[in-house]
């Protein structure tokens, strides 16, 4: 038990460092909700500025909002890792004044490979499913501990 507090007390950590730099997800005005071991939880509120010509919420801020999901989720562990590729299934249209919430959870990992999926939600409405590939690099995103 007391390890997999102090792996969600580093997730934890590891997701504070990264929003601290994030200014895209922070500019869309994402909200990091929670984050643990190979999962995370962020916010978006659809804006008017996020609606496209059918009136509905373009598609590329639904998937923005999946794959910082994605990313905390598969950052979680204090290991650089990026994105190898992601693909989207949008469900259902969300409208100006939605509140989406995007799950990140980690389905498998393999070598220095792991396969994440994303379910983004309105209330209990499913709006889209992400899937991403992540790929883990060289180094740590907080100082390794000795």
């Amino acid at each position: 038990m007391a390890g997999t507090r102090v792996s969600h007390e580093l997730a934890a950590r590891v997701a504070a460092a990264m929003w601290a730099e994030d200014t895209a997800s922070a500019g869309l005005g994402m909200r990091l909700l929670d984050v643990g071991v190979g999962t995370a939880r962020l916010e978006l509120t659809v804006r008017d500025d996020m609606v496209n010509g059918h009136g509905i919420a373009h598609g590329g801020f639904v998937f923005s909002l999946a794959d910082s999901a994605f990313a905390f989720a598969c950052n979680s562990r204090n290991q650089v890792t990026v994105a190898q590729t992601c693909d989207i299934v949008f469900v259902a249209p969300a409208h100006r004044g939605d509140v989406l919430v995007a799950t990140a959870t980690e389905r498998t990992s393999f070598g220095r490979n792991a396969i994440y999926d994303v379910t983004v939600t309105r209330g209990d409405e499913v709006i889209a499913e992400f899937r991403g590939r992540s790929r883990q690099l060289s180094g740590t995103i907080l100082p390794e501990e000795t």
